[in-house]
């Protein structure tokens, strides 16, 4: 298990974690109703079958956020309430009235869900206690902020906020493809995204191109100023780097999985274990050179 976007959050120094095992135990993912829509929960980290809700090692927390999804398609529903309003029309000689159709509709609908297919998920997340940070594998602020609510709702209270910078993040990345030193460990990647400053101005995306080139030197002399920036971390981890503070496709290069491959484990469980140690590991060091370089805001106590 690598995580392949992070969405972070913040919380104070302060938090206490001592209830969080009885407080996962109460908001476990309960299986769908019939006549529900979806559901969410807490599942084991090690899959559905297993019984932890959460893995700890050192400060690094491992949860699972599970979810089932009955597929209801609204093409479905609309067809067949079209077929219904078309037989009443014709038997009565006359168009349904709006109540007539929200009535039918919500039958059909409560007729369909229990016979609906069930789609399950798994959001993770990790919780740095020695940072004060939440990671949530996701690249959906919507997707993230509803993990973060189930942790809260599991806790009690939970004052996780969203990372903020001192700095504008676009300026920043701005001046790295611009010349200016990156922080140590860092080093440009192959692929940017340059935007017009003003409203519905004109977007530029770069893949597989040198960003200290000529061409990307005219687009911000006439102004652009790069949003979304590709970036390396030593040998270590590639990742890209948007203006709204989520890094996305995080991947770890051989530099670091060398180190896992080392390891020699016909054990599943002791392999994901090694693969959360490694990768916790890289997503703090990331969030150390990050922190400094954008100035990220601490969460009062």
């Amino acid at each position: 298990m690598f995580f392949r976007n992070l969405t972070l959050f913040r919380f104070p120094a302060s938090q206490k974690f001592d209830d969080l095992d009885s407080g996962l135990d109460e908001c476990q993912l309960k299986p769908v109703g019939p006549l529900e829509l979806s559901s969410r929960g807490f599942i084991s980290p090690f899959g559905r079958d297993a019984e932890a809700l959460s893995h700890t090692l050192h400060d690094a927390m491992w949860l699972t956020m599970g979810g089932e999804d009955r597929l209801l398609p609204g093409s479905v529903v609309n067809d067949m309430l079209a077929r219904k309003l078309a037989e009443i029309e014709q038997k009565e000689g006359r168009k349904p009235g709006g109540r007539t159709r929200k009535r039918i509709k919500d039958e059909l609908i409560t007729d369909l869900l229990p016979r609906a297919f069930i789609k399950p998920s798994r959001t993770d997340a990790l919780i740095d206690r020695g940072h004060g940070i939440v990671v949530v594998d996701t690249s959906s602020r919507k997707t993230a902020e509803n993990v973060v609510s189930e942790i809260r709702r599991a806790l009690g209270s939970f004052p996780a906020l969203p990372l903020n910078a001192e700095v504008a993040p676009r300026t920043i990345l701005t001046g790295w493809v611009a010349g200016e030193p990156l922080p140590d460990g860092l080093s440009l990647g192959d692929e940017c995204e340059l935007r017009d400053p003003i409203d519905d101005g004109a977007v530029v995306k770069v893949q597989r191109m040198e960003l200290q080139s000529d061409e990307i030197a005219k687009h911000l002399e006439s102004g652009k100023q790069v949003t979304r920036l590709a970036l390396n971390l030593d040998d270590h981890v590639s990742f890209v780097l948007g203006e709204d503070l989520v890094i996305r496709k995080f991947k770890l290069l051989e530099g670091a999985v060398d180190e896992l491959e080392s390891t020699d484990t016909d054990d599943m469980r002791a392999e994901l274990d090694a693969r959360f140690a490694l990768m916790s590991g890289e997503v703090k060091r990331l969030f150390t050179v990050l922190e400094a370089a954008l100035k990220l805001s601490k969460v009062e106590s």
